[in-house]
């Protein structure tokens, strides 16, 4: 019955179900990806580059999510390009017209998950600042080390809330802070990096 119904298909239509159920499968890989916390538009398929620091949530950790020349946008377009062409064929006779209202559709569901990781990534950036301003005062250890005077950044752990958390750190110390060295928090640096300072011993 499937083999009938294929045959029965134009060249056009059969290019049009090849795409678009190629297009579905990829869209669902890249939102299980995502979800999971996957790079899943690495460098290769949008040429953005995922390495971005502890923390620091970028529209590239988001598949590209706020630049319109992706491969997530362009799945995204084929996706709601194809299936609009398929399912509006008996509810719209006029191939033209079809295609007119299946392009805006494509651009419409372009349009509107990249507005839904745009406001995703900017929870996320919300949660994150949240998490890094509690951090003031924490004491914890060295992870990395750090290099002095803000001339780099090395690793810290620190202890928020119960659990054990790493971040990216930084310290105005005329030396640097070696791996292992006690530290505490002093301030963050743009959102996504603390600012840290060697922890002396009390003696009492």
């Amino acid at each position: 019955m499937i083999a009938t119904w294929w045959a029965g298909l134009t060249v056009a239509m059969k290019i049009l179900w090849g795409v678009t159920l190629a297009a579905s499968l990829v869209f669902i890989i890249q939102t299980v990806l995502t979800f999971i916390g996957a790079d899943v538009d690495a460098a290769g398929l949008d040429g953005a580059d995922i390495d971005a620091p502890v923390g620091d949530v970028s529209d590239a950790d988001l598949g590209g999510g706020g630049n319109l020349y992706t491969f997530r946008n362009l799945i995204n377009f084929l996706l709601g390009f194809g299936w609009s062409v398929i399912l509006l064929e008996d509810a719209i006779p006029s191939t033209g017209l079809r295609l007119v209202v299946a392009v805006a559709i494509g651009v419409a569901l372009v349009a509107l998950v990249m507005w839904l990781f745009r406001l995703l990534g900017k929870m996320q950036q919300s949660g994150n600042i949240d998490v890094y301003k509690s951090a003031i005062g924490c004491e914890g250890t060295c992870y990395l080390t750090i290099p002095a005077g803000r001339s780099g950044e090395g690793k810290v752990q620190i202890s928020i809330g119960g659990a054990v958390r790493e971040y990216n750190a930084q310290t105005e110390d005329g030396e640097p802070i070696s791996t292992g060295t006690p530290i505490k928090v002093v301030d963050v640096i743009n959102g996504i990096t603390l600012l840290v300072s060697r922890l002396e011993n009390t003696i009492i």
